[in-house]
C-alpha cells in the first residue's frame, strides 16, 4: 500500500487535473453556445441552397446543363472532404469521424483521396497510411465563408479538371448537445436516387414539377451558384462540426470532472485509513515499549 505521502501527492495531483477539465467545461459551454448560434444562423439557407442544387440537377438533361452536375462513365478516383477538430480532449468526437471514414471507403473500389479539414483528422488518416492531398488546420473559432471557401474551391476543381470523378463530404451534424451524428453527403455530382426532393421554394400540386426560365443566361448563372452553394455545403459542415466538437468537449471535461471528484473521494478515504494505521501502530509502540520498562 502506498505511504501516506503518496496518497496526499496523489489527491493533490487530481484535485489539479479536475480545475483543469471544468475550466475546459467552461469555456467549451460558452463556445458551443457561440456555435450552435452561427449553426442555426446558417442552416437554412444553407438547406435551401442544396434544394436548389437538387432541382437544377433533377431537371430534363442535367449532363449538359453544367459538368459538375454531369455523371462519369465510370469512376476512377473519389475524393472524400473529412472534417474533425484541431484539438483532443473531446472524447471519442475526432475518432468516431475516422472511424465512420473507414467503414463507408476502406471498400471502396476506385482508388481514394482525402482532404483533411482538423489537424486531428489530418494525423489519424496519415497514420492509417491513407492518401491526404490537403490539409486546412487551424480554422479560425468563428470562421466565415471566405476562411472555407478555398476547401470547397479545391474539391470543385478537382472534380472539374477530372483528377476525381465523384467528391463526398464527411462531417458530424449537430443534432443537440448529447447527440452529434457522423453524415456523409455527396457533393459531386448530385446524387438524387434514393433521396426524397423537399420543395419548399416550390408550390405542392398533382402536375409536372414547375420548369424555370433564367435570366440573363442560365449557364452565366449555373457557373455562378453551382460552385458558390457546393463551398457553402462545405461551410455549414464545418459550423455543424465545431457545434458538435464543441458540445461533445464540454460533454467529456464534465465527465472527467466528475470521475476526478470520485476518485478524490476514494482517495481521501484510502488516506485517512492510512493515516490512521499509521498512528494505531504508533500508539502500540508507546504502549509495547512502556509495558517493556514496567517488566525491566
Amino acid at each position: 500500500m502506498a505511504s501516506a505521502r503518496e496518497m496526499r501527492l496523489r489527491i493533490k495531483s487530481v484535485k489539479n487535473i479536475s480545475q483543469v477539465t471544468r475550466a475546459l467545461e467552461t469555456v467549451s459551454a460558452s463556445k458551443v453556445r457561440k456555435a450552435i448560434n452561427a449553426v442555426m444562423a446558417t442552416r437554412s439557407y444553407a438547406t435551401k441552397a442544396w434544394q436548389v442544387l437538387r432541382h437544377v440537377a433533377e431537371q430534363p438533361g442535367r449532363d449538359s446543363l453544367h459538368p459538375l452536375l454531369a455523371h462519369r462513365k465510370s469512376v476512377n478516383n473519389t475524393l472524400v472532404v473529412v472534417i474533425t477538430g484541431d484539438r483532443g480532449l473531446a472524447g471519442a468526437y475526432n475518432s468516431n469521424v475516422i472511424r465512420f471514414t473507414s467503414q463507408r471507403f476502406d471498400s471502396n473500389v476506385a482508388p481514394v483521396k482525402y482532404i483533411a479539414v482538423g489537424r486531428k483528422g489530418r494525423d489519424l488518416l496519415i497514420r492509417r497510411s491513407k492518401k491526404v492531398i490537403a490539409d486546412f488546420s487551424n480554422l479560425p473559432a468563428a470562421p466565415s465563408f471566405s476562411d472555407v471557401s478555398a476547401i470547397g474551391r479545391l474539391a470543385v476543381e478537382e472534380f472539374k479538371t477530372g483528377e476525381v470523378d465523384e467528391v463526398y463530404l464527411i462531417y458530424t451534424s449537430f443534432v443537440n448537445m448529447g447527440r452529434q451524428v457522423a453524415t456523409v453527403k455527396k457533393l459531386l455530382p448530385l446524387e438524387l436516387e434514393g433521396e426524397g426532393l423537399v420543395r419548399d421554394f416550390e408550390h405542392t400540386s398533382n402536375g409536372p414539377a414547375a420548369a424555370y426560365e433564367y435570366e440573363p443566361d442560365m449557364r452565366v448563372i449555373l457557373d455562378e451558384i453551382i460552385p458558390r452553394f457546393t463551398a457553402l455545403q462545405v461551410y455549414q459542415a464545418v459550423l455543424e462540426s465545431q457545434a458538435s466538437e464543441h458540445a461533445a468537449r464540454m460533454i467529456a471535461m464534465r465527465n472527467a470532472t466528475d470521475n476526478a471528484k470520485e476518485l478524490v473521494g476514494a482517495l481521501q478515504l484510502a488516506y485517512n485509513k492510512v493515516r490512521q494505521q499509521g498512528i494505531t501502530n504508533d500508539i502500540l509502540d508507546i504502549v509495547g515499549g512502556a509495558e517493556a520498562l514496567a517488566a525491566k
